[in-house]
């Protein structure tokens, strides 16, 4: 019998203001840590990935969020050192909440260029998505 990998579920949120600029992270613990990437995380147990994509912006961000688009689903295997991660990302939008930076996060910057940034994961792919579907809503 072959042994079964252990496919972990996750969510990552491009976080849209409305003036454009969107939410990165800077992470506070390994993988990457000291590096920017979007706010995201593991879906619990008893949880629909929709609402662990809330859950963890609010978390990380202080924000509440609503969620717009799915951007897309992210599974290459080699995409998390720490074993076969695949997340959805979602693009959402702050509701409430004052942006701080919590949990697994060690600090927030707000940008209109998330490409310019260096970012941890593939989150440089998903944010390369993003971008795209911007431009194909205009």
């Amino acid at each position: 019998m072959e042994d079964k990998e252990m496919i972990i579920l996750t969510a990552d949120i491009v976080i849209r203001l409305a003036d454009g600029s969107v939410v990165l992270a800077k992470r506070k613990s390994e993988p990457y840590k000291g590096e920017w990437g979007l706010p995201g995380g593991k879906m619990e147990s008893g949880e629909t990935i929709e609402a662990a994509a809330i859950r963890e912006a609010k978390e990380e961000t202080g924000l509440t969020i609503a969620l717009d688009h799915v951007i897309g689903v992210y599974s290459d295997p080699g995409r998390d050192p720490r074993g076969r991660y695949v997340s959805v990302a979602f693009l959402a939008h702050p509701v409430s909440g004052m942006m701080e930076a919590g949990s697994d996060a060690e600090d927030l910057v707000l940008t209109r260029e998330p490409e310019q940034f260096n970012l941890a994961f593939d989150h440089e792919r998903i944010v390369q998505d993003y971008v795209a579907l911007m431009a194909a809503e205009r």
